[in-house]
């Protein structure tokens, strides 16, 4: 599955991107003074291969969820098991998330694909208008990745796999858009640890304080990183061996699910941190998956900035957020439609009959 899905990814339609311009210069506005959506509606077309592109419309958000043996190290001072609580949180409607997609009117679909704790209520009927749980747990969290390598390549394919999976599933239910989640106690660190991996940029400017750790905690999350690229050296050349040694389960769904949307030719739009580590190696097996990718925000977490520039992607919004979840994705999602439905609504100097300069 992972090596067809990657088969299937595409450059960019170059037609559909000069139709996208041309209709850009001829309607009832000024030549780019709609700024950075221009050239975002101009990618989205083509994604699509067609002028104008389809409405990203409905919103999918997934979140993947997954536990870190490396929160043995004492990396952040929340409890592992809040990680199967908030999965709860998300299925009772109560997170942030939660209250983002229901204003933007986006389905929310969590998929345990490495809980290392029981997740209260999981086996409870739930709302079936409501947030949905998929079951796929590869393994209970990772190993611990200061002494052996977090999964096994078997473990982190199935991973990978299962985004894939996840993503044909919303797509196929007539989702128009993906949008990345995460719910993981520790992921900042796996996250910070794969973006030096990829990026090449030192494991202390790849590195921020997630939940707002204090100093003491910060330098361990520092010396982690270190410790995990020291051990395994892990070669970008080989996406599948970096998720391995040192990424995360809910790293690996991620980029899953970001192949599979760009194997559609659907957008997914990025989170924060971890949305953008695992982008990351999205791109490492697919250069071409970086057309599909719409980065949401830009998280106050350093290292998605790095990410950030090394994908030669822009955020679309920077609020100074933090949280994940897909939370910043969800705030960006209205300024994505409005870059396409400017290209299917709004009047031509022509149609419209008003004088050009």
């Amino acid at each position: 599955m992972l090596e067809s899905t990657v088969a299937a990814i595409r450059p960019l339609d170059e037609a559909a991107m000069t139709a996208a311009r041309e209709l850009q210069g001829r309607l009832t506005k000024p030549a780019g003074s709609l700024g950075a959506l221009e050239p975002l509606s101009v990618r989205l077309a083509g994604l699509a291969g067609a002028c104008p592109p389809p409405l990203p419309e409905p919103a999918a958000v997934a979140i993947f969820a997954g536990d870190h043996g490396m929160h043995a190290q004492g990396v952040t001072p929340w409890p592992q098991e809040v990680t199967a609580q908030m999965i709860a949180n998300f299925l009772a409607g109560g997170a942030v998330v939660n209250a983002f997609a229901r204003q933007a009117g986006a389905s929310v679909t969590v998929v345990d694909v490495g809980v290392a704790t029981p997740i209260p209520g999981a086996d409870e009927p739930g709302d079936p208008s409501g947030p949905r749980l998929v079951a796929a747990n590869v393994r209970p969290g990772t190993r611990d990745m200061t002494v052996t390598a977090a999964l096994t390549r078997d473990e982190a394919r199935a991973a990978v796999e299962t985004g894939i999976r996840v993503a044909g599933e919303l797509i196929d239910a007539g989702a128009g858009i993906l949008l990345t989640g995460d719910m993981g106690i520790g992921n900042t660190t796996p996250s910070a640890t794969l973006i030096a991996a990829f990026s090449g940029v030192d494991a202390e400017a790849a590195t921020g304080r997630g939940t707002g750790v204090d100093d003491e905690t910060y330098a361990r999350k520092v010396a982690v990183v270190r410790a995990a690229l020291a051990r395994h050296e892990p070669d970008p050349a080989d996406p599948l061996g970096v998720l391995a040694t040192v990424g995360g389960l809910e790293h690996a769904a991620l980029t899953g699910l970001i192949l599979g949307a760009a194997a559609r030719r659907v957008p997914v739009l990025l989170d924060g941190v971890i949305a953008v580590s695992a982008a990351l190696a999205a791109a490492a097996f697919a250069p071409d998956a970086v057309g599909a990718m719409v980065a949401g925000h830009r998280s106050a977490e350093p290292g998605a900035t790095a990410a950030l520039r090394h994908l030669g992607l822009e955020p679309l919004i920077d609020l100074g957020l933090r949280l994940g979840e897909g939370t910043g994705a969800l705030l960006a999602l209205p300024v994505v439609t409005g870059a396409v439905r400017v290209l299917h609504e709004v009047a031509t100097f022509d149609s419209a009959g008003v004088a050009e300069k």
